[in-house]
């Protein structure tokens, strides 16, 4: 995907998320313990921590800030507007500290806000009671492999240590996950998690469907009746227990 298909997609999910925090008592059922209050809040704190960390060339420590005292969705309305002016001043080839070691740049996130955004403004519809609005699918499709490649795959191997059991358990097997056209065989080996390209018979399992509804049972907003589900259950199990460590 392009910058300006990121940032397009940014600000459409940036202004759902913002019609949906209409009561900020709501509780958020895909995040259990929050309200919307606590959304807002944190997707403000996630605007400004890159900010910061596109100003200062380094990730800012201690965090978060002390509270302003401002409500929240003032603050979240801040907060955007400092990060879509930092994106605008910046190119994506511009070194800047990330916490994926393989990319160092501004289009890091770029991509990643695009896609923290879309996540959370699903979290607001579910909360506010709203329909979910479609993700499109490219979007969709490269939030995929977002999760699967950045996340779970870089996060078993540069943090094993907070998966605990997880990773002794996975029995070298593989889960094919399919959606619009483009496949990854997720490999369940003992030492992490790695992406593969697709080889016929390697799967034990597949989680198949379309992009929006695979992307969002990725991150756990949907259960397995939104996708199709085949194959050996417990490695299915196992990989949506490795997600959820991944992603927390």
């Amino acid at each position: 995907m392009t910058r300006e298909v990121f940032l397009r997609s940014l600000e459409a999910d940036f202004a759902d998320l913002r019609a949906a925090a209409v009561d900020l008592s709501a509780p958020v059922p895909s995040c259990p313990g929050w309200t919307i209050d606590d959304l807002v809040s944190h997707v403000a704190h996630v605007y400004l921590h890159k900010v910061e960390t596109m100003r200062r060339g380094e990730l800012p420590k201690p965090w978060p800030p002390e509270p302003t005292g401002e409500k929240s969705t003032a603050l979240l309305d801040r907060a955007h507007a400092a990060l879509v002016a930092e994106f605008a001043a910046r190119p994506d080839e511009q070194a800047c500290p990330t916490w994926y070691e393989p990319d160092q740049t501004v289009g890091f996130w770029v991509r990643r806000m695009a896609q923290e955004t879309v996540i959370h403004r699903v979290d607001a519809e579910l909360a506010a009671g709203f329909p979910i609005s479609p993700i499109p699918a490219e979007l969709a499709g490269d939030g995929i492999a977002e999760v699967l490649e950045v996340f779970l795959s870089y996060a078993t191997r540069a943090w094993p240590e907070d998966f605990g059991d997880l990773l002794r358990a996975n029995g070298n097997r593989a889960v094919l996950v399919s959606a619009g056209g483009a496949r990854w065989l997720v490999r369940l080996d003992h030492g992490g998690v790695e992406i593969a390209p697709d080889t016929a018979g390697q799967a034990v399992a597949q989680v198949s469907g379309a992009p929006h509804d695979v992307l969002l049972w990725l991150w756990r907003r949907v259960g397995d009746s939104a996708v199709r589900v085949e194959g050996d259950a417990s490695a299915v199990s196992r990989l949506r227990a490795l997600l959820e460590a991944a992603t927390q």
